[in-house]
């Protein structure tokens, strides 16, 4: 394998052997030695030797390994000949996040935070299989197809909700009868339900807004408070992923893969057309639950603040599937795109994106961890020419969980939580798994999407107050 830098923000591993297509890397020098230490780039290059993939697999400046295909890559595949893969998208399908804007003042928060994290954490179940209130299969079914529309039909979301929202919330072309009966079980009380893992609630405060035009575009203002929401389709989604990826492995057997985690199915066929269906009620489940939890939060600051505002910033997904027009060899093509662990960026004009942003492009959220800062930046055109249209989507794991458990001190992250001002509600497990200590430096992260071209800097936001499972 050879790693060519090809600018100051770019690396080519070129095409040899089974790879259809070269695997383009948006990285500097500090991020790309850290993923040389993990099998990121063999992933990668598994990626590339799928049937039907266009142009290059990218890998994004958080890229790790993940399952099958590495977190933080893009893939892009002909329609006619391309193939789909349930390890390509991953298993928490539609993990994604969105950010809330308020015109709270920052003091005015402090005077209460304590309460309301508190009251927050008794609002919105979280952690390992927690569920909530439980919903009827009928209900569930409905959220399957409906996505956000469910939540605006029943009070919980607003128009303008829909519209900030990715694929308007809803992804159409869903048939229940590809969904197991089990997938829809695990679903029926996790409806506005945070999870575990690296989900969480974060307060953030406006600390530094980079471009005042667009800042004022996506309503951020310095020292406001915003409401981070990161969470995805919870047990629901990991099921059908599961169905699908056994499914498929019966049917084709695993020695047609570049790997076994990377089983894939053709586009056009009939498994292929079933796991894009069940893959897309996924989606509106978590699009669904990330607007019901945004509503408990509207409906707890209401009640805690006299006269406070609110208004969704925007929701993005993390780990889809979806059919996009792209520019492929200087041409506009209608093809799949594969996102696992990366945000798509539309710049200005792009009829997906809310009118609200058509002249600035889509809002693209990039968090950190529970104690480093979380940006917004803005999706630009660049990024629709050399990257799929996609950026970061976060900091990047670079520490297991296993070795979190092994070489962490809980006093250690306590005390970092202390000296930068952050308190936290979550379980021992969370906070030893998911502290900064486990991630790369999301600085270097947004370094490199802004420098690069694929996202372009709005603000910086630091956590106060944080709420994981």
């Amino acid at each position: 394998m050879k790693i060519k830098k090809t600018s100051d923000y770019t690396y080519e591993i070129s095409r040899e052997g089974k790879m259809n297509v070269p695997v383009l890397i948006f990285s500097n020098d500090k991020l790309i030695k850290k993923m040389q230490e993990d099998d990121t780039f063999e992933q990668a290059i598994n990626l590339a030797k799928l049937p039907g993939i266009i142009k290059n697999v990218v890998l994004l400046p958080d890229g790790h390994q993940g399952y099958g295909a590495p977190i933080g890559s893009v893939a892009a595949f002909d329609l006619t000949n391309g193939v789909i893969s349930p390890g390509a998208t991953g298993f928490d399908i539609n993990c994604g996040v969105r950010v809330l804007a308020t015109n709270l003042d920052k003091k005015d928060f402090l005077k209460k935070r304590e309460e309301f994290l508190k009251e927050l954490k008794r609002f919105i179940p979280s952690g390992v299989g927690k569920g909530g209130e439980k919903y009827s299969r009928e209900t569930i079914k409905e959220v399957l197809i409906k996505g956000s529309y469910w939540a605006l039909e029943n009070g919980m979301a607003s128009k303008k909700d829909v519209e900030r929202t990715e694929e308007n919330g809803r992804m159409e072309g869903v048939n229940l009868k590809d969904v197991s009966e089990r997938a829809i079980s695990r679903g029926l009380s996790q409806l506005g339900t945070l999870g575990a893992g690296n989900h969480f609630i974060d307060a953030q405060i406006v600390e530094e807004i980079y471009d005042e035009k667009i800042a004022k575009v996506f309503g951020l203002k310095k020292d406001k408070v915003c409401f981070m929401i990161h969470c995805g389709s919870r047990g629901l989604g990991h099921q059908v992923a599961s169905d699908y990826m056994k499914l498929i492995e019966e049917e084709y057997g695993s020695k047609n893969f570049p790997d076994r985690e990377l089983g894939f199915a053709q586009i056009n066929s009939e498994l292929g057309k079933k796991y894009f269906s069940a893959m897309k009620a996924s989606v509106n489940f978590a699009f669904c639950n990330r607007q019901i939890i945004m509503h408990k939060i509207q409906e707890l600051l209401k009640k805690k603040f006299v006269g406070v505002k609110t208004e969704l910033l925007y929701d993005i997904a993390h780990n889809i599937s979806k059919i996009e027009e792209q520019i492929v060899d200087g041409k506009k093509k209608k093809v799949l795109v594969i996102r696992k662990g990366a945000t798509r960026s539309f710049g200005p004009g792009r009829k997906e994106i809310p009118k609200d942003y058509k002249k600035t492009g889509q809002p693209v959220i990039i968090p950190g961890s529970m104690s480093t800062p979380s940006f917004i930046l803005a999706g630009t055109k660049k990024a629709e020419e050399i990257s799929f249209a996609s950026s970061a989507h976060g900091a990047g794991r670079f520490h297991s969980r296993t070795w979190a458990h092994k070489s962490l001190n809980i006093q250690d992250i306590k005390k970092i939580l202390k000296e930068k001002n952050i308190i936290l509600e979550g379980s021992l497990n969370g906070t030893i798994e998911e502290s900064e200590f486990s991630y790369k430096d999301v600085e270097e992260v947004i370094e490199v999407s802004n420098n690069s071209g694929i996202s372009k800097k709005v603000a910086k936001l630091i956590p106060i107050a944080v709420m994981i499972g």
